[in-house]
């Protein structure tokens, strides 16, 4: 899928280039739908960078941009999002076009939590260069990152009074559920992105601007005994051919995040 990028007050030359010495502007990516006809803007598959851990280099793959749009800075990536899956959810209203209902009969303890998805109004402000923290802080109740369709990722933790492996009962079709304020989430492997995108790809950032992707990496797949204590390893993707650090979904808990980012997080607001 191409993509747009849409430059902020940059001048006719500046456009020419996808990142200049011209100032401080910021860089928006868009999802152009595969459409080959534009104006003012430039058409490419993902930017690339002189720096090997300089995750702009995919930014362009956040897709749903009905539902969140990401901004380049010097040193940041801006994401703003609405939260709401591209996917069919049986948490959806039923007037949604996305509602579909859902029964898991392999599960003979499935069962609907109450809530619905809302839309929600999430800020991520990530390091766009990012490294290993000196000091790891924990991962948060709430967002500790953002896929690339818009939906947070939680970390492998229930609310207090919750037990997380009774919640994993409560997932729709794509392995995600909301909260009791309408927060869609993935806790575990996002299916409809491995699916749609392959099971080695991918799927989004932490709050630390560290990558996350599939459970598959070159066409073996990782178990948690393949990762350190954060849930990731440096390694070549098809991303960062000069190695990075990022994380991977496993099959078993912890499954995204080992409680701890490597990196130093950014913010996220609401």
């Amino acid at each position: 899928m191409k993509s747009i990028i849409n430059f902020l007050s940059i001048s006719t030359l500046c456009s020419l280039f996808i990142f200049s010495s011209c100032g401080d502007d910021d860089t928006t990516f868009t999802d152009a739908a595969d459409s080959d006809i534009i104006t003012d803007d430039i058409t490419i598959d993902c930017i690339t960078s002189t720096s090997a851990n300089d995750i702009a280099v995919i930014a362009c793959k956040y897709y749903n941009d009905e539902a969140l749009t990401v901004v380049v800075g010097e040193t940041t990536i801006t994401i703003t999002s609405t939260n709401e899956p591209d996917h069919k959810s049986m948490y959806y209203d039923t007037s949604n076009p996305l509602f579909e209902a859902y029964s898991e009969p392999d599960n003979e303890n499935f069962f609907k939590n109450p809530n619905k998805i809302a839309a929600m109004n999430y800020t991520f402000t990530l390091p766009r260069f990012p490294e290993a923290a000196t000091n790891n802080e924990g991962t948060p109740f709430g967002p500790m990152g953002v896929s690339i369709n818009s939906v947070v990722f939680y970390n492998q933790q229930a609310a207090p009074g919750d037990d997380i492996l009774e919640e994993l009962n409560t997932f729709d079709q794509y392995e995600g559920h909301p909260t009791n304020t309408g927060s869609y989430h993935y806790h575990i492997e996002p299916t409809w992105l491995t699916e749609i995108k392959g099971d080695s790809s991918f799927l989004g950032l932490l709050l630390d601007g560290f990558p996350v992707y599939g459970p598959v990496e070159s066409g073996v797949t990782l178990t948690n005994d393949d990762l350190d204590d954060y849930h990731g390893h440096t390694h070549v993707t098809e991303d960062f051919p000069e190695e990075i650090y990022h994380y991977h979904t496993t099959a078993d808990l912890p499954w995204i995040n080992g409680g701890e980012y490597y990196g130093t997080p950014g913010s996220v607001t609401q």
